[in-house]
């Protein structure tokens, strides 16, 4: 049983870390948190991460509902998410704002950036959420979920060094070495995105394959 919580927290983490891009943020949250001191950024990263974690628990926990009210099957949920998963990794080879203008310009403009734009739609966004409901259709037992919210709690402390120590990062790679990094990332998450649609489409022909070929 241990071994399957571990397994199931480090395999969310590895399966949110490129879909979430929690470096990729870290340029978008110091230029939306621009005006605000050390310790208010700190406070903002703080908020962000703890909202990031309590949107994941939810669809955690009501992924398999959510599936089950829409009709949704899993394999049709694997071709959305790697459509939108490659949507976004586009964006990040080709060097385009993960945020809209309409919405960079609101996140300006408000105070509190924690939960919009940060963690909704920047980290929290379709992609993370398609994997974290993924994820809940293939439990079977209360350590999974266990597992599961573990990764997505360390997934949030990650989240959350990575914003505190965003400033040091920046000054290190600067922005070019920094946008050089969210393409070599956005490259490996277009591959994984590929690999979601390739597996949702061979799987809905494995299993339509007996009524085509009556």
């Amino acid at each position: 049983m241990t071994s399957s919580i571990l397994n199931y927290a480090i395999g969310t983490l590895a399966a949110l870390f490129p879909i979430a891009n929690p470096i990729g943020a870290v340029p978008i949250f110091y230029s939306l948190s621009a005006t605000d001191s050390r310790r208010d950024r700190r406070k903002q990263a703080q908020r962000t991460a703890v909202n990031v974690i309590l949107i994941l628990a939810v669809f955690l926990a009501g992924g398999r509902s959510i599936l089950q009210f829409f009709g949704i099957s899993l394999d049709v949920l694997r071709i959305a998410g790697g459509l939108l998963v490659s949507h976004a990794a586009w964006e990040m080879v080709t060097s385009k704002p993960r945020l809209m203008a309409s919405e960079q310009k609101a996140g300006t403009e408000q105070e509190d950036i924690s939960f919009t734009p940060m963690a909704i739609p920047l980290v929290a966004g379709p992609g993370s959420i398609g994997v974290i409901i993924g994820l809940s259709t293939r439990m079977t037992q209360w350590s999974d979920y266990l597992g599961c919210s573990i990764g997505i709690v360390l997934f949030g402390c990650l989240l959350y060094a990575c914003l505190v120590l965003g400033e040091s990062l920046l000054s290190i790679l600067g922005q070019n070495g920094l946008g050089a990094l969210n393409r070599v990332l956005g490259f490996f998450i277009l591959a994984i995105a590929v690999q979601l649609i390739a597996d949702g489409v061979l799987s809905l022909l494995h299993s339509a394959a007996p009524t085509l070929f009556r």
